[in-house]
């Protein structure tokens, strides 16, 4: 290597060792860090704005997300959502979740709202539901809403949520984000704590989740400890407009 080309290789190095990009959560083990962000291109933005939809966090920024499909790191091992990396919800839903965060904080000084998910594509409905054909249609329906009836996630009406402690560690809910076990369904809890495979601090945590929510009318899905719906589905159909793809 000669002093010019030892030279460009200098700069090149000191340009990406100074670079300070946006940050984005995600989980590594048990604690959420921070990693780079992209960020949303202006004509995505225009089409997201059309919908009434927002980014959460420009809302209430003490709401943390870590979008699990924009990742390898959920159920199918896969990268489904390209360019969506923010949490967007319904405006009203999300000024909603902002009043959860805040009821949160009064709470526990320090705790943090955890998304992950709000906003699908019908396109990543229909590949989730395409993935879990095992199933008989009417188990695969408590885990994955049919694309043809919607979820309210593709309305921007729902949100996959947890909370993280002072530390950044996720709360222990005795099952992970996107379990398709029993042990995960709200409706089998008092069976699964009779027979000694959820703790009472399991219970005491998803039951603090339940009642921040609760706080601003969220529903919880009987079947998932992380879902949770703004409205009914008819009501969400009626009210919002469906994203297809992504923008």
């Amino acid at each position: 290597m000669n002093l010019i080309q030892y030279g460009l290789l200098l700069i090149v190095f000191l340009s990406c060792s100074n670079a300070t990009p946006k940050k984005r959560l995600y989980k590594t083990n048990s604690k959420v860090v921070l990693a780079p962000q992209v960020t949303t291109a202006p004509e995505d933005t225009a089409i997201l704005a059309k919908m009434n939809l927002v980014d959460v966090q420009t809302l209430n920024p003490a709401i943390l997300v870590d979008i699990k499909y924009s990742t390898a790191d959920n159920f199918m091992k896969i990268v489904l959502y390209e360019r969506m990396k923010k949490a967007y919800l319904q405006k009203d839903v999300a000024e909603r979740l902002s009043r959860v965060q805040d009821y949160l904080t009064k709470l526990y000084p320090g705790y943090h709202l955890l998304i992950y998910d709000a906003l699908r594509p019908v396109s990543v409905q229909q590949k989730m539901w395409d993935a879990l054909d095992s199933l008989p249609p009417a188990r695969r329906a408590k885990f994955v809403s049919n694309p043809k009836n919607l979820s309210l996630h593709n309305l921007g009406a729902a949100v996959d949520i947890t909370i993280v402690d002072e530390k950044l560690i996720p709360l222990d809910m005795g099952a992970g984000f996107d379990e398709i076990r029993q042990i995960a369904y709200p409706s089998m809890e008092k069976q699964f704590v009779a027979e000694g495979k959820l703790t009472v601090n399991h219970i005491k945590n998803r039951d603090l989740l339940r009642k921040v929510m609760f706080s601003q009318g969220f529903r919880q899905l009987e079947t998932e400890w992380w879902h949770f719906n703004a409205c009914s589905r008819p009501e969400g159909v009626s009210k919002y407009k469906v994203l297809q793809t992504e923008p």
